[in-house]
């Protein structure tokens, strides 16, 4: 069974994006991501696949969540439903789930790790946001914080969490 992974950066309210769009740009987050992600399939919605500035993100297996029957990617696989998505790297080492926000709360039920970074900054005209995280179920197993710098404008915090009881509830519902 293939590891589900969340990946996901956040302001201090849980903010992730507006109009589709992220809030910030901190190289130092994009160089982590990248670095995770590579040689893996990233999951995510159709929303946020449409808003990669590039289309499919290069050097991972690309899957796209949606509804919509008539959709077709180049260089992507689309599926119905997290469930199905998820059946199709059946025997891959770590999978990651990647947005939007909507993929998010579902997938935090299944998911057993999570790379979250925190923006130390507070995002006022955000319109979307990650799903509150619940302590009692994630064990922080990693910190490293980085102050402001003359390239990435906030400071931010690259944490790691494993699921306590490493038995996610199977409620992967439809998207």
């Amino acid at each position: 069974m293939s590891v589900i992974s969340i990946i996901a950066a956040m302001d201090e309210q849980r903010a992730i994006g507006k109009n589709r769009q992220l809030l910030w740009r901190l190289p130092r987050d994009m160089k982590r991501f990248k670095d995770i992600t590579t040689g893996h399939t990233v999951i995510m919605g159709r929303e946020t696949f449409e808003s990669l500035p590039g289309g499919a993100l290069p050097e991972r297996k690309n899957i796209v969540l949606s509804t919509k029957p008539d959709r077709q990617y180049e260089q992507a696989s689309l599926y119905h439903s997290l469930r199905e998505a998820l059946a199709s790297c059946e025997g891959e080492e770590e999978v990651f789930i990647i947005g939007g926000a909507s993929v998010y709360r579902q997938a935090m039920a299944v998911a057993e790790k999570m790379y979250l970074t925190k923006v130390h900054h507070t995002f006022a005209d955000a319109d979307t946001f990650f799903p509150p995280i619940a302590d009692s179920e994630w064990i922080e197993t990693d910190r490293q914080g980085f102050p402001q710098d003359g390239k990435n404008p906030h400071a931010h915090t690259f944490f790691t969490y494993i699921r306590k009881n490493n038995s996610p509830s199977d409620t992967t519902g439809e998207n």
